[in-house]
């Protein structure tokens, strides 16, 4: 049984450490928020210009002037800070954030990540996806396997204009979860009931298969 988007979002959640900044992409990433664990005291910023992003809000909480970098409406913490995107931007260029989660649109076995524009499809702009690529201490795909079409989004190569290169550590998506190393993409999480087989069969890059691979605990 694969993963939805929540699923992938709280085996993420797992990644967290107590004081790190964490910067969340637009997409899946959002959700991480709402899986922090209790035990885990984690500073989530985002580019717009706020530290201290909290879950989403219930339809009682919803406050129109609080959004994050993909215009959702959020909750914030006790504390929390706003600021301007010159402000927001030294904290992710001064390599003041520890962890960065993404989403991409494909990913290939070095590291290469593409995740801004599809040629032909019209866009607002980059948005701050190449500063944090360039510049966090940990990077964090969260992404389906495969596109709409079943084709693979782990590839040999990057066939969509490039965000960053060989920047990413790790990728959850629907199926397991994967590291980038030397030589490829190395398998270290299965979803529950998924197999090796189709993890292989939805991969186009090389995937490392090292003994047995647990099932992810979600």
């Amino acid at each position: 049984m694969s993963l939805d988007k929540h699923g992938i979002a709280k085996r993420i959640s797992q990644e967290l450490e107590n004081g790190m900044y964490v910067n969340l992409g637009i997409g899946i990433p959002t959700l991480v928020a709402n899986y922090v664990p209790d035990e885990i005291n984690v500073e989530f910023q985002s580019e717009n210009g706020v530290l201290g992003m909290g879950r989403f809000p219930t339809e009682e909480e919803v406050d129109a002037d609080l959004i994050n970098a993909g215009k959702q409406t959020i909750t914030t913490k006790p504390g929390a800070v706003f600021f301007d995107s010159a402000t927001s931007f030294a904290m992710i260029r001064g390599q003041h954030v520890n962890l960065t989660v993404l989403g991409a649109m494909e990913v290939a076995e070095n590291g290469d990540i593409s995740n801004w524009k599809i040629p032909g499809k019209m866009v607002k702009g980059m948005g701050g996806a190449m500063d944090l690529v360039a510049s966090a201490k940990n990077i964090i795909v969260a992404m389906m396997h495969t596109n709409k079409r079943g084709d693979s989004k782990l590839l040999k190569a990057c066939t969509l204009p490039i965000t960053g290169v060989a920047c990413v550590n790790r990728i959850v998506t629907n199926l397991a979860v994967i590291d980038i190393v030397e030589g490829g993409f190395k398998l270290v999480e299965r979803a529950p009931g998924v197999s090796v087989e189709e993890i292989q069969e939805a991969t186009e890059g090389k995937l490392i298969v090292d003994g047995d691979i647990p099932e992810m605990n979600i």
